[in-house]
């Protein structure tokens, strides 16, 4: 594939990222809104991330998703997966019980993990050898990029919160809507709609997405891989799952990248569902505030994230990651030594966790598990990993809730569990990263696992 083609097949994958980062931002957003609307507990807000595509939702989509693409084809799931998106998206949006709302939050989670494995196989099997880093992450920017706008909307439209801050300066637009479904006055009523509108956002960016991955060419290297497996006698799609699961190599393979990115990702999945929801109650702002704050975090994301893909490709990748990690460890302590009622404290940690965003575990995951695994079962191979991933998340997620308290009493021994959990995955990362930088993805997959693959 040429560089141009490779460049837009990014484009139109990555918008998966957004979508993914997105679903999760935006229900982190609106959190405390539908707390106050359905009159919801800080436990029922532990089963929103569970299910949610922060955690078991995605799990269980990126099980279904990577067997999906590696038996059928890329294309298959850019043909489909995204009108499962907008069905979750919308049963959000148009939630008025809790029981419907944890539904559309399980929807769109299996979704987003269906897409995830293939996403990121697809745009390293597109990629030029020189460029498989730098598109990747331009991906994770998409992944930078949806929180940053979504968050944005819902600074603009945040409704005033009592005895902090004033109201978003676009938020008449959601007194507007709301009137015109008979909800007028104040109330928790009205400024859940503000998190509708969001919601409703995703949708059309989702249908966008829908229109234009439909139109992409399947995978070249998938398509070899399968005329090579059809020129084996009575080799099939299970037997190449089976042996993804009993292969010495790929063992100690899922081993290294699920735990690299599963310390790393029950930080963030925590801070990607709860940092708004945090700031508000245990820092005490508005929620417009701590949507602000959080936007400017995600925009220096973005900004490090242009970094990362500018320097992946031709750095050291060691110490691009042992640099991201000692950012992540600096963010938490922070947290533990200022603590979160201060606003500086505040504005430190998030510049502190938004560099150290852009060379994260997630993006080196992203990148390495795309090429450490043949392309027979590549997809497969991350949707296991993201399904023990994203599983135990959910089941962290349930038991933060419960270390935080009801008003973030319990957040200073939450953030020494956080600076344990990241110095795990640096020494993880750092030890184990693999020197694949400049090299074919066949010449990757001969090295590792020779001829008989």
């Amino acid at each position: 594939m040429n560089k141009k083609n490779s460049l837009k097949s990014t484009i139109a994958v990555s918008l998966t990222n957004y979508l993914d980062a997105g679903a999760i931002v935006a229900g982190a957003a609106g959190l405390t809104l539908w707390k106050d609307y359905l009159q919801l507990t800080e436990g029922h807000l532990g089963w929103l991330n569970a299910i949610s595509a922060n955690c078991l939702g995605a799990a269980i989509g990126a099980i279904i998703g990577g067997v999906l693409a590696d038996k059928y084809g890329r294309k298959v799931i850019y043909t489909y997966n995204m009108l499962v998106y907008m069905t979750g998206v919308l049963l959000i949006l148009l939630s008025t019980n809790f029981p419907m709302l944890l539904t559309g939050f399980l929807i769109t989670g299996v979704s987003v993990g269906v897409g995830v494995p293939a996403s990121w196989t697809y745009i390293s099997e597109s990629s030029e050898i020189g460029n498989r880093g730098r598109n990747i992450g331009i991906s994770q920017m998409a992944w930078g990029v949806g929180p940053t706008f979504i968050l944005l909307f819902g600074t603009l439209l945040a409704p005033p919160t009592a005895g902090a801050g004033t109201e978003g300066i676009c938020f008449y637009m959601v007194e507007e809507l709301a009137a015109m479904f008979g909800v007028t006055g104040s109330g928790a009523e009205l400024n859940v709609y503000s998190s509708r509108i969001v919601f409703a956002s995703l949708f059309l960016v989702a249908l966008v997405a829908w229109l234009l991955q439909r139109q992409l060419d399947e995978s070249a290297e998938w398509k070899a891989a399968q005329e090579r497996e059809q020129e084996k006698p009575s080799v099939g799609s299970a037997f190449s799952f089976a042996s993804l699961l009993t292969n010495r190599v790929n063992i100690v393979t899922i081993a290294f990248l699920a735990g690299m990115y599963l310390t790393w990702n029950l930080v963030a999945s925590v801070m990607g569902f709860f940092q708004p929801h945090i700031f508000e109650t245990a820092g005490g702002l508005s929620n417009a505030d701590a949507n602000l704050l959080t936007v400017g975090q995600w925009t220096l994301i973005i900004i490090t994230t242009f970094i990362f893909s500018m320097l992946v490709d031709r750095v050291n990748q060691r110490w691009l990651f042992f640099m991201g990690g000692i950012f992540a460890i600096a963010a938490w302590g922070m947290v533990i030594t200022v603590g979160v009622t201060s606003i500086w404290g505040l504005i430190i940690y998030t510049v502190l966790w938004g560099i150290q965003a852009g060379f994260s575990a997630q993006a080196f995951y992203a990148l390495w598990a795309s090429e450490l695994f043949p392309a027979k079962y590549r997809a497969a191979a991350q949707g296991v990993m993201f399904f023990i991933v994203r599983s135990l998340s959910a089941v962290w997620g349930l038991c933060f809730v419960y270390i935080y308290g009801e008003h973030g009493e319990g957040f200073t021994v939450a953030a020494y569990c956080m600076v344990a959990l990241l110095v795990i995955s640096l020494l993880i990362g750092t030890i184990g990263a693999p020197e694949t930088r400049g090299k074919s993805l066949e010449q990757i997959t001969h090295e590792r696992y020779g001829d008989d693959i």
